[in-house]
């Protein structure tokens, strides 16, 4: 009788099985998200493993993929991991004219939330840049006052607690180096009675002039799960002339409040929309909904069906 796997080599084969749904461009969307979040979850642990490394080369292998959806995704969870072995595959990312706007945003915006300062020169030449695109040039902005936030003195002085995997989205400074960054901060608990009235703040934030900052109220909305944010997160996706950067992260939003009566009757109707990025959104936004409504744990492939899957 063989010897029974080692729980090292039992990791090992999950994250191998993961990666291939990952990079399959065979394998639905949805299942690919699972996955992603799935090899997250590893690559994110602290203190990191031996399986860290491997989680996030898995990662950054679907920036092969024709998606633009899932590579903005992967840059985002780059972002999350907190480990240095992140910042080349985002760094290739952002400074790739070729690669799309969403993605190379992303990119930047990761850049930002792992902090490293030798980001630094590659972000401001990007800000810096007036032929570079409005958004890339937005994103990199934030991203460099938030690397040098992190690397003050002033960071080092104040008593944190220690830090967990976040988003530039999430910083919170002192200074008010981002408007976009900073959307959620006054906001309160969405059982109070002021929750309807400051969503109804923020959602004004979506007639911005700025589409970074109207699709991180968005993503903000997506956080919170408020139903009252539901007609203007629809009238968001609706609404055809809008960036579609903007439309996806209203549909993802969508999909956090798909347990509740009406949303997924909406999101299916853009299930044929035009524009790939809002389909993809959608997609992804109905695997949500389902997981709401299921009550699942986590949403991610569970490794044990996953690696079931294996051939």
């Amino acid at each position: 009788m063989a010897p029974a796997a080692t729980e090292s080599e039992t990791v090992d084969q999950t994250v191998l099985t993961l990666r291939k749904v990952l990079v399959s461009e065979s394998e639905p969307l949805a299942r690919r998200f699972r996955a992603l979040f799935s090899l997250k979850h590893v690559a994110c642990l602290q203190p990191p493993t031996e399986q860290t490394l491997p989680a996030i080369q898995a990662i950054a292998a679907g920036f092969a993929s024709k998606s633009a959806l899932l590579k903005h995704e992967l840059a985002y969870c780059l972002g999350q991991t907190l480990n240095r072995d992140s910042v080349s595959y985002l760094q290739h990312v952002v400074k790739d004219v070729e690669e799309d706007a969403m993605c190379r945003h992303e990119a930047a915006e990761a850049l930002g939330a792992l902090g490293y300062d030798d980001s630094l020169d590659l972000l401001k030449k990007l800000r810096d840049d007036e032929n570079e695109l409005e958004i890339v040039r937005e994103t990199c902005d934030i991203a460099v006052d938030r690397i040098v936030w992190e690397n003050s003195e002033e960071r080092k002085a104040e008593k944190l607690k220690p830090r967990r995997p976040s988003s530039t989205r999430n910083f919170l400074s002192s200074k008010d180096t981002a408007r976009c960054s900073v959307s959620a901060i006054s906001l309160p608990p969405p059982d109070l009675p002021t929750a309807v009235d400051a969503i109804n703040a923020l959602a004004k934030g979506l007639s911005d002039p700025s589409a970074l900052f109207r699709h991180e109220i968005a993503f903000v909305f997506g956080q919170l799960c408020h139903p009252a944010s539901i007609p203007c997160l629809t009238t968001c996706l609706s609404n055809t002339k809008e960036e579609g950067m903007v439309r996806h992260e209203a549909a993802e939003a969508l999909g956090s409040l798909g347990d509740e009566e009406g949303v997924e009757d909406t999101l299916k109707k853009f299930l044929n929309d035009p524009e790939q990025v809002v389909r993809d959104s959608v997609i992804v936004a109905l695997d949500m909904a389902e997981f709401e409504k299921k009550g699942e744990v986590e949403y991610a492939l569970i490794p044990e069906g996953a690696a079931a899957t294996a051939a």
